[in-house]
């Protein structure tokens, strides 16, 4: 049987993070065997009121801060309050996280619940038409997350401060090397909280669910991913209220698309001392530095 290690605990349950598996390694014209340290991903269905609503491949930790994040950037709940109760349940096949939400929160998830099965890194799970997509834009807009305007502007050295921050808190991925990151940083860069996920939307979830739970005003400062930006990316962080999302690879079109509808400010490539605005630059400024046309 193959060691495990990390583990996480939620409640009574303790969950592999991450297991050692044979392996052999190509270097400089030798192979040597050896064993890796791979990171865990896990079925975790999400049951809403004793109904399952999705199953998504993630990484078991935070689940709490999943539960919430998840249910707030799928607008199944409305506040963070409207979360009642948390139990975490691991079983055979996977884990299961059996949420209890307000009575009204439940009666709009059954008026427009459909059946889904996520994978690592799906975004529009359950989405099974183009018409039904374009139903979806349209009624769900993104602004809806509250992306206020903020006074002051950001320096883009916060950017930079933040994101050469991030490896150092990645331990999982340090371990590993295949995990992506959301974090939480202040107006001054400063890194306040790290969640890691196999994948990035599962990560900024997590990052959703932990502001929800610590009470951080989701306009007080950014976020910020080590992954591309996506039209999902985009659309949770805009549904939180974040914003500013810096990423530190580039966006999908799309995603540009809806940042600059949803008021987001949206920077890519935010790496070696570079980034790149593609929408409402006004959140950043540096008086110190000239605007070249």
């Amino acid at each position: 049987m193959n060691a495990r290690a990390p583990i996480a605990e939620a409640g009574d349950a303790t969950f592999a993070l991450a297991s050692s598996v044979p392996a052999a390694s190509w270097r400089d014209g030798a192979i040597e065997d050896g064993s890796e340290l791979l990171a865990e991903e896990v079925p975790v269905a999400l049951v809403y009121n004793g109904i399952s609503h999705a199953v998504m491949l993630a990484s078991p930790q935070d689940l709490e801060d999943f539960a919430i994040g998840f249910s707030l950037s799928e607008r199944i709940v409305r506040a963070a309050h409207d979360v009642r109760d948390i139990e975490i349940e691991a079983g055979p096949h996977g884990i299961a996280l059996s949420i209890d939400i307000a009575p009204g929160a439940m009666a709009r998830l059954k008026a427009t619940r459909r059946a889904r099965l996520g994978q690592t890194g799906c975004g529009l799970c359950g989405i099974d038409s183009l018409a039904w997509f374009e139903h979806e834009m349209a009624q769900n807009d993104p602004r809806d997350g509250g992306a206020r305007e903020t006074n002051a502007p950001l320096a883009p050295a916060a950017l930079q401060r933040a994101m050469a921050a991030m490896p150092g808190q990645q331990r999982l991925h340090q371990a590993t090397g295949a995990m992506h990151a959301a974090g939480w940083a202040d107006r001054d860069g400063r890194l306040l909280l790290v969640r890691e996920d196999v994948g990035r939307h599962n990560a900024l979830d997590k990052l959703v669910g932990a502001l929800a739970r610590t009470g951080i005003d989701a306009h007080d400062g950014f976020a910020l991913v080590t992954s591309r930006a996506s039209f999902e990316m985009v659309q949770k962080a805009a549904r939180a209220g974040i914003g500013l999302l810096a990423a530190i690879s580039a966006p999908t079109a799309m995603a540009v698309r809806l940042a600059d509808r949803a008021g987001l400010t949206l920077a890519g490539f935010v790496r070696g001392g570079r980034h790149v605005t593609y929408t409402h630059p006004r959140r950043l400024h540096d008086a110190t530095v000239a605007h070249v046309t």
